[in-house]
């Protein structure tokens, strides 16, 4: 009983809380660039025997919540999972982070900025060996308001860092630094209040 209505006190506060907020749904497209200064060479290689960078092609899926208002300017947290692959190759990044957003203009433009840590995963081309580390990223970018519930994300880039799969991360002696990511994307965003 006393579960029912702590649960029921919990839900009451959520939905008045949710009244506030701004929350949006994203599902877009990315394109990113994963370079090393040091090439990696053997079967273990991320990027591809010998090479020091790869386009690497996916989504990114996600959502925020912008729980502070003032004025025009919002502030919350944005959650993030990007999947992209090239060189048969794949990167899987969990991201969470803080988000700051403004609508400084008068035009429905409101660009937003944020700084995410979390979990990137990678995978080499030939071997089902796979890796998991921690990665940041920063983004910026723009939306563009199309109607009451929608935005057209303009754009986004991002710029991050994460130690890939390779012959030292599985215990060989290569010395492999953290590889540089840096996205670009755009989409559709579905906003709820």
């Amino acid at each position: 009983m006393k579960l029912r209505l702590l649960t029921g006190v919990l839900a009451f506060a959520l939905t008045s809380l949710a009244a506030h907020a701004q929350i949006g749904v994203y599902f877009n497209p990315v394109g990113m660039r994963i370079s090393n200064s040091v090439a990696d060479k053997g079967v273990l290689s991320f990027l591809g025997d010998g090479k020091k960078s790869q386009m690497f092609y996916g989504f990114n899926v996600g959502g925020y919540d912008d729980m502070y208002h003032r004025g025009k300017l919002e502030a919350g947290v944005d959650v993030r999972d990007i999947f992209v692959s090239g060189n048969n190759a794949t990167l899987n990044s969990f991201l969470v982070g803080g988000r700051v957003a403004d609508a400084p203009f008068k035009r429905p433009l409101k660009p937003f900025a944020q700084v995410s840590v979390g979990l990137g995963t990678t995978r080499p081309p030939r071997n089902p060996t796979h890796v998991s580390r921690f990665q940041f990223g920063v983004f910026a970018g723009a939306d563009y308001t199309l109607a009451k519930h929608v935005d057209f994300r303009v754009i986004e880039v991002g710029y991050g860092s994460v130690q890939t799969v390779s012959n030292e991360t599985i215990g060989f002696t290569a010395i492999v630094p953290s590889a540089n990511l840096l996205s670009v994307s755009t989409g559709l965003v579905f906003r709820f209040r």
